[in-house]
C-alpha cells in the first residue's frame, strides 16, 4: 500500500488514532486529524502533530476535510454512521480502520481474539504461555499498544497476538490471522451496531479472510459463537468446558486435555486446579488460550508454566483488598451484563453489587436469577441507574447511590466479615468516567483510602 503523498484524514484522535497520524506521516502521507472535541480538550497531543506537520481540526468535523481525501482512517470509537463519514462514503473515498491499516504492514504470524468478554485475559495469557514457548511475540490492539504501533518492530520469526473489539473488526477488509479466536458472543454494543445480528456478523469479520490454511477457535458451549463454524472456510478447532470435542481443548475429570486433530489421542495440558484465576469463565479463557498456544507452537509444559504464574488482568476481577474481613474486587471490565453475570457467579453469597453507568441497550432483567441468596444488595450510579432499577425491582435490596464513591461508602458500611463488594458495572464508563481504567481505578482509590483509614483506626484503638 503506497502512501506517501497521499492526502489521509484521521477521523478521531484517541490511542489508536494518534499511533495512526503518526505512522502515516512516517510513511510520506499528508496527514489530517479530525476531532469533534475541543483544541483545548487535545491540548496534550496537538504540539506533537503540528510538529510531525500533521494538521489538526477540533471542535467538530468539516465535509470538505473529509471530501478532500484519498483515504479515511476511522478510528474505533467513531462509529461508520457519522454523517461526514456517510457523506464520503458516497464519494467513493475509502474508509478503513487502524487495525486493517497496520494489516496491510505488519510482518510475521498473527493470533488475533474476540468475544465479548474474557478477550484481555485471554490475549494477555497468549502472549504470556508464547513468551514462555521462547517465541518472539508482541501483544497489542484493544489492550496495550494500538495494532498500527506493533508494524515498525514487526518480523516475520515474530507473533503479533491481538485483541481486537466489534468496533475494530467492522472496518477490516484484508485482516488476515494466521490464528482465530471467538470467545464467545452475547449482546453487547447495540446502541452502537443498532442490532445483536450486526454485532455477530462485526465479530465474525476475524475469519472472514482466513483461508484452509488458518485456523479458526471456537467456544462449543456457545451456541452463537459455535454457529460461526458454518460460514469458515478455515480449520475450525473448539474448545469446552463441558464436554469432550473432536479437536481441541475441553476437560475431562478435572484435567484440560488438548487433542490435535480427530484422530489424535487427548494430550494432558494441567490440572483445573492449577488455574489461579477465579470462575468458571477463566476457564473458558484458559481453555481458549491452551488450544491457541498449542496451535501455535508451545509445549504443554510451556502452556502449563504460564498458566500457574499468570494473574487477574487489571480491572477484570481483580482482588483490591480486605477491610475488617471484607473482600473488595474490582471488575470495572465488566461492561456488558454476561460479563457482570460471570463475575456474580464466582462468589456464592454475600455479595454488595454496584451496577451502572452508560446503559448500552441492555437487558438487566437477566441478572434477576443471580439475585436469590447470593446478592445481599445491589448499589445503582450513573446514568443507566433508573433502568437498572425497573429491571430488578423486587429481586434484590436496591440502593440509589449516584456516584462510586458514594456506592463504596454505602456498601462497606452494609457489608459484614465474609461479604464481598464487588465492582461489575454491566454498563460503559462514559457517562462519570474517561473509561473503565479510569472508572476501575477510582474504585481501587476509594477502597484503599478506606483500607489506611481502618488501619489507622486499628491501630488507635
Amino acid at each position: 500500500m503506497e502512501l506517501k503523498g497521499k492526502k489521509v484524514l484521521v477521523v478521531g484522535l484517541g490511542k489508536s488514532g494518534l499511533a495512526a497520524a503518526l505512522f502515516l506521516r512516517r510513511r510520506g502521507a499528508q496527514v489530517t486529524v479530525s476531532d469533534i472535541r475541543s483544541a483545548q480538550a487535545l491540548g496534550k497531543d496537538i504540539p506533537a502533530l503540528i510538529e510531525q506537520g500533521i494538521a489538526v481540526e477540533a471542535g467538530g468535523h468539516g465535509l470538505l476535510t473529509f471530501r478532500r481525501q484519498d483515504l479515511i482512517v476511522v478510528s474505533p470509537g467513531v462509529p461508520l454512521t457519522t454523517p461526514e463519514l456517510a457523506q464520503a462514503q458516497k464519494f467513493g473515498i475509502p474508509i478503513i480502520g487502524e487495525v486493517e491499516l497496520a494489516a496491510r504492514f505488519l510482518k510475521g504470524k498473527v493470533l488475533a481474539i474476540t468475544g465479548s468478554n474474557g478477550k484481555t485475559t485471554t490475549t494477555s495469557l497468549c502472549g504470556k504461555i508464547l513468551e514462555k514457548a521462547r517465541e518472539r511475540v508482541h501483544v497489542g490492539g484493544n489492550i496495550g499498544l494500538p495494532v498500527i504501533g506493533l508494524v515498525d518492530d514487526s518480523r516475520e520469526d515474530v507473533w503479533s497476538v491481538l485483541e481486537v473489539s466489534s468496533f475494530q473488526l467492522e472496518t477490516t477488509e484484508t485482516f488476515h490471522p494466521d490464528i482465530a479466536v471467538i470467545l464467545n458472543i452475547t449482546p453487547d454494543h447495540l446502541d452502537r451496531h443498532g442490532s445483536f445480528e450486526n454485532y455477530v456478523a462485526a465479530k465474525e469479520r476475524i475469519f472472514a479472510v482466513q483461508t484452509a490454511e488458518d485456523m479458526l477457535i471456537l467456544n462449543a458451549d456457545d451456541d452463537v459463537a459455535s454457529r460461526a463454524a458454518a460460514r469458515a472456510k478455515s480449520q475450525v478447532f473448539w474448545f469446552s468446558r463441558k464436554r469432550a470435542i473432536r479437536q481441541g481443548a475441553f476437560v475431562h475429570e478435572g484435567v484440560v486435555l488438548f487433542r490435535a486433530s480427530e484422530q489424535a489421542a487427548p494430550e494432558p495440558i494441567l490440572k483445573i486446579e492449577e488455574i489461579p484465576l477465579k470462575g468458571a469463565h477463566n476457564v473458558e479463557n484458559v481453555l481458549a488460550a491452551v488450544c491457541a498456544a498449542r496451535l501455535a507452537g508451545a509445549a504443554p509444559e510451556a502452556i502449563r508454566s504460564a498458566v500457574a504464574g499468570f494473574r487477574a488482568v487489571e480491572h477484570r476481577l481483580e482482588f483490591v483488598a480486605e477491610i475488617d474481613g471484607v473482600s473488595y474486587y474490582n471488575d470495572s471490565k465488566a461492561t456488558n451484563v454476561d460479563a457482570a453475570i460471570k463475575a456474580i457467579e464466582s462468589f456464592p453469597s454475600g455479595i454488595h453489587l454496584i451496577l451502572g453507568g452508560k446503559d448500552k441497550d441492555s437487558d438487566y432483567r437477566q441478572l434477576r436469577p443471580l439475585m436469590a441468596g447470593r446478592v445481599k444488595a445491589v448499589y445503582t450510579i450513573g446514568s443507566a441507574a433508573e433502568k437498572i432499577i425497573t429491571h430488578l425491582d423486587g429481586a434484590v435490596k436496591l440502593v440509589s447511590a449516584g456516584t462510586l464513591d458514594n456506592a463504596v461508602s454505602l456498601a462497606a458500611e452494609a457489608a459484614e466479615k465474609g461479604d464481598v463488594v464487588l465492582l461489575a458495572p454491566a454498563c460503559s464508563s462514559f457517562d462519570q468516567f474517561d473509561n473503565y481504567e479510569h472508572r476501575g481505578q477510582t474504585f481501587k482509590t476509594t477502597v484503599l483510602a478506606r483500607r489506611g483509614a481502618a488501619a489507622w483506626q486499628n491501630a488507635s484503638a
